[in-house]
């Protein structure tokens, strides 16, 4: 995962998903294949995802890599 630009924001599973376009599985199946950015844990019971990295999977969705990040 790529390391987060200072004051980064976290985005909520439903604003990534309008952002993206993504059906929820797909979006889930993505992630287990390192092709989306995985979630940061905010607490026990919620989840979220760096903007940056949700960017930089929309400049270039064919050939992002989670690894390679930004």
């Amino acid at each position: 995962m790529a390391r987060p630009i200072a004051n980064d924001r976290i985005l909520r599973i439903s604003t990534v998903l309008a952002k993206t376009g993504l059906s929820r599985s797909t979006m889930y199946r993505k992630i287990d294949q390192g092709t989306f950015p995985r979630q940061v844990k905010i607490s026990d019971r919620c989840a979220g995802w760096y903007e940056s990295e949700v960017e930089a999977w929309l400049r270039n969705p064919m050939f992002y890599s989670a690894e390679e990040g930004r």
